[in-house]
């Protein structure tokens, strides 16, 4: 078997070494490479098929690492991580010890800028190339963001400071493929998705060209007048030029002759000074893999899958996730209340909310990757007596903090915050960690933060949430429920009222979230070491049950607190505040995520090197009693 030009590359230098004409060819080798991967390992599939082309291209026309190339998020980078020397352990990517889903500083030479959030590419792309300009460097910095993150506000204000600086040196390039994770909402999408702005506009652009060198002088001004005209109606190319960019496209994103004779064509450019430029491609999320073509959002993350069919391996069944029970609870709660309205940051699938779209359309609401967006429109439907709730993971609320403090706390507005993957999430990693919701949402005033121990109690916390009059937010694990049965009917938990879920007096576990059940294992465990252990499921980070809570505490020899959140401003944190301003003396073991950056890698395992699991909770009651 003749040797895969693949194996040959263990940099970009090799890529750039090739000939022009076995671009293409190297293409097709990553993207087999890419399907034959993922397939064994689950992972960002489609969205790094589509960009296959522009990554190796990339690589190929600029002189990477001196050109610094950053990618929005990540989830289209798996063929620059085969092309930079991580092919060998590609089979670890996004478990413990190995490479991250995202790029990552730390990990390559080559990741010139982490991130696990959209729209953040332009802004540090510019910031690189400002950095190259005044230390007098050479070399181009690169920002390739597809068309979902250009819904962010944030790209937009990098593109009109770029333009008002005229950054010589920057590239933008769009991967235009119509969709983000879900199919991408909202006037921009339409506008870079208009038909008039696909071949046909490039040839009439062309024979306008030509047509104005045959005009004589005074006609030429009149000319070029109507040509901008005619380019506002048909062509996305006046909207990024107004913000100061060269634009070139759109192109067939796709096509290893078009991309490489535009990317040449860019290069020159700025070596001329002709930057910013921005390179608008269109391109097929999934492209090259039938399954993924024909359903790109199925296959946008995925699980290990039969590359033949494309279907994936299904896990045992279980019960149903935090995500579903959330879903279904809101749609039935909506049924009864017209004034319920479900808002998502183009998550609504990861959010449950496509099963709410489904059945109450006019009451959803996609609004793009635009949380802080997201939490003001939320609030204006408040101040009209609406009951907005807010699905939104919690690594991305924090992008949302200000809009939280200011639009919504500080005016009491009636909004819920339903906040999925809080917590450890796995494979995802240091960027999605929802490990921050506690510390920041605990300190505003006017805000309710509850946590559920297991699926039933989140459907009372939803409804809870909904029916008070003011902020509340209710944060919730990835993955599978317990089982447990659910109550036919939701009620409401009178604000602040923990749960005492077993009794002791010799020491106190206090747990938030789902946690309270392993506590109970942990309980048992000392029982049956002579250790009376009473176990509380607080509920509640704010306002906490201090009734409850100080009782224990003047009654036990010791108190452990128990949270999948941050130790630093979290629940154990508030606990100690309350033992303080009552002036209770007793010791106090506050188990909870260390003030780390915690990477990618197995939940359990991960909760049990931070003592958050049964033997965990035991060992530092233990430890409290001298035992």
């Amino acid at each position: 078997m003749s040797e895969r030009l693949l194996d040959r590359i263990e940099s970009p230098a090799d890529v750039r070494a090739l000939p022009r004409e076995q671009v293409e060819a190297l293409c097709c080798e990553l993207r087999d490479e890419i399907v034959q991967r993922v397939a064994k390992t689950g992972g960002h599939l489609a969205s790094s098929l589509g960009a296959v082309e522009l990554i190796t291209v990339i690589h190929h026309v600029f002189d990477t690492p001196t050109d610094r190339l950053v990618l929005d998020v990540g989830h289209q980078g798996y063929a620059h991580k085969l092309l930079t020397g991580r092919r060998g352990v590609f089979d670890r990517i996004g478990k413990q010890g190995g490479i991250g889903k995202f790029l990552r500083r730390e990990e390559s030479r080559f990741d010139h800028f982490g991130a696990g959030h959209a729209g953040t590419s332009i802004s540090a792309a510019l910031g690189i190339a400002r950095a190259k300009q005044h230390r007098g460097e050479p070399g181009f910095a690169i920002a390739l963001i597809g068309d979902g993150g250009m819904t962010s506000g944030m790209a937009f204000e990098a593109l009109n400071h770029a333009g008002e600086l005229q950054q010589k040196n920057l590239l933008v390039v769009l991967n235009d493929n119509e969709m983000s994770i879900a199919p991408n909402v909202g006037a921009l999408s339409s506008f870079l998705s208009r038909k008039m702005s696909k071949p046909l506009v490039r040839r009439l652009k062309s024979y306008a060209k030509d047509f104005l060198g045959t005009l004589p002088g005074d006609m030429v001004e009149w000319a070029h007048k109507a040509e901008e005209s005619f380019k506002a109606f048909i062509s996305p190319s006046l909207l990024f030029e107004a913000l100061g960019f060269r634009y070139l496209g759109p192109i067939r994103g796709n096509r290893v002759d078009d991309v490489l004779e535009t990317f040449e064509n860019a290069r020159r450019m700025l070596e001329g000074g002709e930057g910013p430029i921005l390179i608008h491609a269109l391109t097929a999320k999934g492209h090259g893999y039938a399954p993924a073509e024909a359903d790109p959002f199925k296959y946008h993350g995925v699980t290990p899958f039969e590359i033949e069919s494309g279907e994936m391996r299904k896990a045992a069944a279980g019960p149903p996730s935090y995500t579903r029970v959330f879903s279904d609870a809101l749609i039935r709660l909506a049924d009864e209340d017209p004034r319920i309205v479900a808002i998502t940051a183009a998550m609504p699938d990861g959010t449950g909310l496509d099963r709410f779209q489904a059945v109450h359309p006019d009451r959803y609401y996609d609004v793009g990757i635009a949380e802080q967006h997201a939490v003001t429109f939320a609030a204006g439907l408040a101040t009209e007596g609406m009951k907005p709730v807010a699905a939104i993971y919690s690594t991305f609320l924090q992008r949302a903090f200000d809009q939280v403090v200011h639009d919504v706390c500080i005016q009491g507005l009636d909004v819920t915050f339903a906040i999925d993957r809080a917590g450890l999430v796995g494979a995802d990693g240091a960027t999605h960690q929802g490990f921050y919701d506690v510390a920041y949402l605990r300190a505003l005033p006017n805000m309710i933060v509850m946590a559920p121990k297991d699926e039933n109690e989140l459907r009372h916390m939803l409804k809870t949430a909904i029916d008070h009059p003011g902020p509340a937010a209710v944060r919730y694990p990835r993955g599978n429920g317990f089982g447990v049965s659910l109550d036919p009917d939701m009620k409401t938990i009178p604000i602040g009222e923990a749960e005492l879920l077993r009794d002791g007096d010799q020491v106190a576990v206090l747990a938030l979230g789902t946690l309270a059940h392993v506590a109970l294992e942990a309980a048992h465990a000392l029982g049956e070491e002579g250790i009376s252990a009473a176990v509380v499921n607080a509920r509640f980070a704010k306002p906490l049950d201090t009734k409850r809570i100080l009782a224990l505490a003047q009654r036990c020899r010791a108190v452990v607190t128990v949270e999948e959140a941050s130790a630093a401003g979290g629940f154990g944190s508030a606990v100690l505040e309350a033992l303080a301003e009552a002036g209770i003396a007793v010791p106090v073991h506050c188990l909870a995520i260390p003030d780390r950056i915690v990477e990618h890698g197995d939940p359990a395992t991960l909760r049990a090197s931070f003592g958050l699991d049964a033997e965990g909770i035991a060992r530092a009651a233990r430890g409290l009693l001298g035992r």
